[in-house]
């Protein structure tokens, strides 16, 4: 796609449409609504116990109190204290935060329910121990804000702690090859899956993490076949602060499309209910997060908007490690600056109102879970776009 600013923004032209009669309104207040999210595959196995009856085997799940996640956002690339917020926020609220590829500081293993560890190609980090705390794994394939090319952590940022979690000696420059040197096919993926699986004894749901790219649906087949339970779709607007601008403004396609075309393949397949789809790249409201669930997503990530509460002024320097906010810094003098309990308590803030503006929304609509509205592209209409666009997103123009 062209230069973002010149690209179709495909959110702000995608409309809720709140019923009147056939789904009488709901007051959100006074009725309940449910936000609770599971993600990972709604296959069921069939089983016996050890008295020969049939049970149940349903595969493992992460449970969420609301239909948000903080995205992957490093130890290294972001302070401690940044991270430390979010990892105290993800435990309020009942949700998950992600590690990104820098592994997991020892001090937040005990947060290890509300924690995604993250296996990147550089595998920073990543042993038995890290594997085995997180509540999910995910394989980052690509990076919506940069597909098609690797991560580089300067070595000036490399000292201490951030050198010992991600296991790489201090001062030099922690590089991750764009492509995982051990994947070149989807029977690669497959195998990695599998052996993350067995060393977590099949207790940890996996994700893989792929940025939006114009032959998604078909890459999204494959991998609902590798025994993922979760994919992860990064649409090109994500708002990576070290990414080159030109990779950044050019490559990769919105996620607006991306998901419902991804949506739209798999139930064609007959394959949806094996994997659940997180959509992230640009999620900036409420509204957002209820116009991409209805386009198919089962949850979304959130990490520039989390920034911004945390204080990120959107200087996208952050490569420099001079973060006046303390945010994506390591510099003690500038680290102070971030209360790691005063962003806590902001990000609460952040994903409560969303989530009580969410219940609003759905009220309006007649819906009062979160559950009916998956998928239900009825409830979405669309402005200024044209027939084709219509037809991949799978929505009624707004004057239908």
């Amino acid at each position: 796609m062209g230069n973002p600013h010149k690209c179709p923004v495909y959110w702000d032209r995608i409309l809720i449409n709140a019923s009147q009669v056939t789904n009488p309104p709901i007051d959100p207040l006074r009725e309940p609504m449910e936000t609770r999210t599971f993600l990972g595959s709604r296959g069921v196995g069939i089983e016996r116990d050890e008295n020969g009856r049939i049970k149940e085997n349903l595969p493992p799940q992460i449970e969420l109190a609301l239909p948000m996640l903080f995205s992957a956002m490093s130890y290294g690339s972001i302070s401690y204290n940044a991270h430390e917020a979010l990892v105290m926020a993800a435990e309020k609220l009942g949700t998950c935060y992600n590690t990104g590829e820098g592994g997991l500081h020892k001090n937040f293993y005990r947060y290890g329910k509300n924690t995604i560890v993250q296996v990147a190609s550089g595998r920073f980090g990543v042993h038995s121990d890290y594997l085995n705390t997180g509540a999910a794994i995910e394989i980052k394939m690509g990076q919506g804000a940069k597909p098609g090319i690797g991560g580089h952590l300067p070595g000036s940022k490399m000292a201490g702690d951030i050198a010992k979690t991600r296991m790489v000696p201090e001062g030099s420059d922690a590089i991750s090859p764009a492509p995982h040197h051990d994947i070149y096919s989807i029977e690669d993926l497959r195998q990695l899956v599998s052996s993350l699986k067995e060393a977590t004894g099949y207790k940890k749901p996996v994700i893989i993490k792929v940025a939006a790219v114009h032959n998604i649906a078909a890459i999204a087949s494959g991998i609902a076949r590798t025994g993922a339970d979760i994919l992860a779709i990064d649409g090109f607007r994500g708002g990576t602060g070290a990414a080159p601008t030109r990779i950044r403004d050019n490559v990769g396609i919105p996620i607006e499309l991306a998901l419902a075309a991804v949506d739209s393949q798999l139930r064609r397949e007959g394959i949806r209910g094996n994997i659940s789809i997180i959509a992230g790249g640009s999620i900036r409201s409420s509204a957002d997060v209820v116009k991409a669930i209805a386009l198919g997503a089962d949850a979304v990530y959130v990490a520039t908007a989390a920034m911004l509460a945390l204080g990120c002024h959107l200087c996208r320097t952050c490569q420099l490690g001079r973060c006046n906010w303390g945010i994506a810094t390591q510099r003690p003098d500038l680290v102070k600056r971030l209360s790691a309990e005063e962003g806590c308590r902001r990000l609460v803030n952040l994903f409560s109102a969303w989530n009580h503006e969410i219940k609003e929304m759905m009220g309006a609509m007649g819906i009062n879970s979160i559950e009916a509205l998956r998928g239900n592209r009825l409830m979405l209409r669309g402005i200024g776009m044209n027939a084709k666009e219509l037809e991949i997103l799978g929505i009624g123009h707004a004057g239908e």
